[in-house]
């Protein structure tokens, strides 16, 4: 937002509709002198005179006062990654006070309020001082609300709500997560596909690749969610050993059925790392191996890379990823992106879990290689 620019814009408005100080003066009922302070910064003009004015130049208020609530999507992109820059480089509470700062400024462009809340929440979150992280998630909740309560775009509205069940979720509040998403889930439990309708316009106009690019990605997000839900799935499943082995038998042969390891790693590491857990928790030490070394298969391979690879099924994955609104699809979490193969060998050997296998012949071999990769 500019700060109030009102001497300005009289000059202008003034000038363009070829007028004297002495005949605005005149019309507004107050003396040439009034309006030379106003139009040198000396003063400004009483609070009931602002719509006269406004009237006499046939513009609003705002306009009148230069005063713009809203800023652009550009300017908004702009902002923000100069905020991401301050937040990796400065103290946390001197961004956080310049983000409360904008805020006042904007506390009607929802769009932007948003995308502060967002960024406040990812570093509040890799705070060590647990009073200051929940501090800090509090506040970006307030944003979320703020923008879920009262902005009109429904899409902004839409994710400002989950973001603000991300934010109870890590202030421990179960209850309050559940209260918000439960009736979304069944809200929209049942409607037409996006990609569906879209890919079906697509065919009605005879483009047909671009209708495949679109299935080819609905059903590789598909695919990537299913393993996301697995993943979290198999922390619980652990009280019931033949259900543990089923989840992981029937979300392996997925992989394969789709040739995960190849199209997506990065996307299925968690997976396989979580599968070992829960084995090792369930006594089954030899599918735990298995399952650590189909991992470390995987981080052998290529893993610098969060984009996914086309082959004979997907084989418009790439097209796809460049429509993305997004670099990233979905399916990798914010830990992984990036990671290194000493980050990967690191989680196998540091891990508390796997500290039951370090004298496994397997065990020994499998981290004896992935050191050898390094």
């Amino acid at each position: 937002m500019k700060e109030i620019n009102l001497a300005a814009i009289l000059i202008s408005k003034r000038r363009e509709k070829g007028i004297t100080q002495d005949e605005l003066a005149a019309h507004i009922g107050v003396s040439k002198q009034s309006v030379s302070k106003w139009e040198n910064r000396n003063s400004y003009p009483d609070i009931l005179l602002l719509p006269q004015l406004a009237s006499y130049f046939n513009i609003s208020l705002d306009e009148l006062m230069g005063y713009e609530p809203q800023m652009t999507a550009d300017d908004i992109k702009k902002l923000c990654t100069e905020l991401s820059g301050e937040f990796a480089i400065k103290p946390f509470d001197d961004v956080v006070s310049r983000c409360r700062d904008i805020v006042k400024k904007y506390f009607s462009c929802f769009p932007l309020l948003f995308q502060v809340g967002l960024l406040v929440l990812e570093n509040s979150s890799e705070l060590n001082d647990v009073m200051k992280r929940f501090s800090g998630i509090k506040e970006a909740k307030g944003l979320f609300t703020r923008v879920k309560t009262l902005c009109d775009d429904m899409e902004i509205k839409h994710l400002a709500l989950l973001s603000e069940a991300v934010c109870e979720l890590e202030l421990e509040n179960p209850n309050a997560v559940i209260s918000l998403l439960e009736n979304i889930r069944s809200r929209f439990s049942f409607h037409p596909s996006v990609e569906a309708m879209l890919a079906h316009s697509y065919c009605m106009l005879e483009k047909n690749k671009d209708a495949k690019i679109t299935l080819q990605g609905a059903i590789f997000e598909s695919i990537a969610a299913f393993l996301h839900n697995t993943t979290h799935y198999l922390s619980i499943a652990i009280d019931d050993k033949e259900h543990f082995d089923e989840i992981c038998s029937r979300t392996t042969q997925m992989i394969e059925i789709f040739n995960g390891k190849e199209v997506y790693p990065l996307a299925i590491m968690p997976f396989y790392l979580e599968a070992a857990k829960g084995y090792l928790a369930i006594g089954n030490t030899e599918k735990a191996l298995t399952m650590l070394e189909t991992y470390g298969g995987i981080v052998i391979g290529d893993i610098s890379s969060t984009a996914p690879k086309r082959d004979n099924f997907f084989t418009l994955l790439d097209e796809h990823q460049s429509k993305a609104k997004n670099g990233n699809l979905f399916g990798v979490s914010d830990e992984l992106t990036g990671w290194s193969l000493q980050n990967a060998i690191n989680v196998i050997v540091n891990e508390p879990e796997f500290a039951a296998l370090i004298d496994e012949p397997r065990y020994k071999a499998l981290t004896k290689k992935l050191e050898a990769h390094t």
